[in-house]
């Protein structure tokens, strides 16, 4: 039988690599398991830890990584297990401690889960806000790779070079959308990233079979174009450094993203609850028998450290933990006061990092007042011509979506724009909607200002997870970070309608959180609404209306290049004192023709998030009667929000109910005759204004 002695000279027959820092890495991994040992053997029995996950067997590797990780603009994007990389990129360990116990301060104050963490920093590597879904990650790295070369290319600004974005991912995360759609992005554009899985064999209890054939991404993915892969063990130090400085090169140097795959064992359940019972007591077994931190030892000592000095270092990590848990455990509880607060952007406070702010860029002064052009123009136009003014004023505005370049959008939209800006500021983009979206989350947090198209209403459906995780990243960060943008959706019927590409459901984005939704009318408000949203510091819905690009009521002259409305201010169409109709989209052009013969008080909200309350509650004050009409769906419509507003706080001065006209709850039928029968018509519109006057 071999010595001990002996078994450590063969375990360390590679020298240390010289590029790494091993002792910083041997203390990071000692501070990251001390932590780990802590929560699980005290703060999680006495419940001061709700919610735990633990990196050990993932530590060594992941520490090795992020030690790596110097370029100026380098990010990482990581996910519940990513604790060793936060602590690496230099993450304070008491907001590391606080986190999981939701105390006040830190990188949430509280408001999320305390392993989604984050590490804003705008001189040098950064950890982009963390999601608790698996997969959400690898989009929005690609979008930060791809603002890299957008910096580094177009705006020539040297700080970008050599920097690279970095995803860590687990094997159960290279089955979802975000890794497949992330993938096409990055190995079609040619981007700096890195594609770092994490192969513990497990999604929880699922293994990794079940995730893809023969349980190894790295073997399938050998024959991608424009992928450099590597794969190895990743709880031998010697094989890790070679393999990440490898793959790191590569990247660097400019020559395509990388994936390398890396095994490691689990030496945890996927959280602390889970009992691992799935597991036969010989999976157990072999798994400690790999636990990496004993091979860094042999891999370290005598060759960086002599005994003594080792244990040093674990004591002196330990006693740092202790000491961070302590100084967190004597945080206070977050304030409930101020948790309404960074739903939006407050003027009052900007966030540390994502949109433009952060970086002190300044726009042009704006005026409410048009300066009509004599002629009219379609909503198309001036949409288009918004989008081409702010193209020339604004760097760091970049169009892109399915057919918004060559093809100038299927609805003409960005017609001419890439032959005069290029490809690299209007570019079309492969189909998916989850890396459209993803990769603008990037790009905003990375302080550019990117506008991307979902072509209809119905296909944001697959890109909700990143719209939803776009939305509530300022609050869940307690403004730490922000994603400002503007996806423009068209919807809505046109000409005749159908369930895929004819929906509104625009109650979805009203509801959802920290977003915006313009819905112009005509074009006028187009152009004042759409400047006012590409210079705003929060997400914007940009729902435009398909009946009425063209719509001759539509047509307004074009108001001047600096004409902006402010969101929550909606436009009186009409004036009169017997009803109130509230409407907005293209019901607008419905409503104003329906209440031509009644003395009705027609206002069009033009945006519903926020929405002119004050208006609509001030004008029912006055005519006593309400009436509201929208495409969406009667059932949980943004008419019933009215209404319900209405009841608590007009409903001394109602003569008779509010009423409400939507189409049936069915989707948008494609026979016309249907359509027709089920989108209020002007004719449905007046009949029910007359009962309402008659009530």
């Amino acid at each position: 039988m071999a010595s001990k002695a002996a078994l450590r000279l063969q375990e360390r027959a590679a020298a240390p690599h010289p590029a790494f820092d091993w002792r910083r890495i041997a203390y990071l991994v000692h501070l990251s398991r001390a932590l780990d040992e802590i929560e699980e053997t005290r703060l999680v029995p006495e419940k001061k830890v709700l919610y735990q996950f633990s990196a050990r067997g993932h530590d060594v590797a992941q520490v090795m990584l992020a030690s790596r990780l110097d370029g100026q603009r380098d990010a990482v994007a990581g996910y519940y297990r990513s604790r060793p990389t936060m602590l690496t990129l230099g993450l304070d360990p008491v907001d590391a401690a606080a986190a999981p116990m939701a105390r006040s301060g830190g990188y949430s104050d509280g408001r999320d889960v305390g392993v989604t963490s984050n590490l804003p920093n705008l001189d040098g590597p950064c950890a982009l806000p963390m999601c608790g879904g698996v997969g959400t990650q690898y989009t929005p790295i690609a979008g930060w790779a791809q603002a890299i070369t957008y910096y580094r290319d177009v705006l020539k600004d040297e700080r970008y070079q050599g920097s690279i974005g970095v995803v860590l991912g687990g094997d159960g995360s290279v089955a979802s959308n975000g890794f497949w759609a992330a993938l096409a992005i990055a190995t079609t554009a040619k981007l700096p990233m890195l594609f770092y899985i994490e192969d513990n064999g497990y999604g929880i209890s699922v293994t990794a079979d079940k995730q893809t054939p023969g349980a190894n991404i790295a073997a399938n993915l050998a024959s991608f174009e424009n992928l450099f892969i590597r794969d190895g063990d990743g709880t031998d130090p010697a094989t890790a450094a070679a393999l990440i400085e490898e793959t790191l090169h590569h990247v660097r140097a400019g020559k395509g993203p990388a994936l390398l795959r890396l095994t490691v064992p689990r030496l945890c359940g996927h959280s602390f609850q889970d009992t691992q019972a799935y597991k036969s007591a010989e999976v157990i077994a072999a798994e400690r028998a790999r636990d990496p931190l004993p091979k860094l030892k042999a891999h370290l000592v005598p060759e960086i450290f002599d005994e003594a000095a080792w244990d040093a270092v674990a004591e002196s990590a330990r006693a740092d933990a202790e000491a961070a848990v302590q100084t967190a455990m004597a945080r206070p509880q977050p304030d409930p006061s101020e948790i309404t607060r960074f739903v939006f952007a407050e003027s009052s406070e900007v966030q540390r990092q994502g949109g433009l702010l952060p970086h002190g860029h300044s726009f042009p002064a704006v005026t409410e007042t048009a300066t009509p052009e004599p002629t009219r123009i379609n909503m198309v136009t001036a949409i288009r011509r918004t989008l081409d003014h702010e193209l020339a004023t604004n760097p760091k505005v970049v169009v892109f979506g399915e057919d918004v370049g060559a093809k100038g959008g299927v609805h003409a939209v960005t017609m001419g724009l890439m032959a005069k800006y290029g490809d690299r500021r209007v570019a079309d983009t492969s189909l998916s909607e989850e890396g459209i979206i993803g990769r603008a989350v990037g790009m905003a947090l990375a302080g550019l200002m990117p506008v991307p198209e979902i072509q209809f209403r119905k296909y944001a459906d697959p890109a909700e997870e990143q719209l939803n995780d776009c939305g509530t990243m300022r609050w869940r960060t307690r403004n730490r970070f922000a994603a400002p943008m503007v996806v423009r959706i068209p919807g809505g019927f046109f000409k005749c309608g159908d369930p895929w590409h004819s929906q509104m459901a625009e109650v979805k984005w009203a509801h959802a959180i920290g977003w915006q939704l313009a819905i112009p009318s005509n074009a006028e408000d187009a152009v004042g609404l759409l400047r006012t949203a590409l210079r705003a510091n929060n997400p914007t819905i940009f729902f435009e209306h398909r009946a009425m690009l063209d719509d001759p009521w539509a047509r307004r002259p074009y108001p001047g290049d600096d004409y902006a409305i402010p969101f929550g201010k909606a436009r009186h169409l009409r004036h009169g004192n017997a009803i109130t109709i509230v409407t907005w989209g293209a019901m607008a052009a419905r409503c104003d023709e329906a209440a031509a013969d009644f003395d009705a008080d027609v206002i069009d909200l033009r945006t519903l998030s926020p929405w002119d309350k004050h208006a609509v509650i001030a004008s029912v004050k006055r005519t006593n009667r309400c009436l509201i009409v929208h495409e969406d769906t009667l059932t949980a419509g943004f008419g019933a929000e009215i209404a319900a507003t209405l009841m608590s706080e007009a409903f001394l001065d109602l003569d008779a109910p509010v009423e409400r006209i939507a189409m049936p709850d069915v989707p948008s039928p494609h026979n016309l005759a249907l359509m027709e029968a089920v989108v209020p018509s002007v004719e449905k519109i007046a009949s029910r204004i007359d009962a309402l006057l008659r009530f």
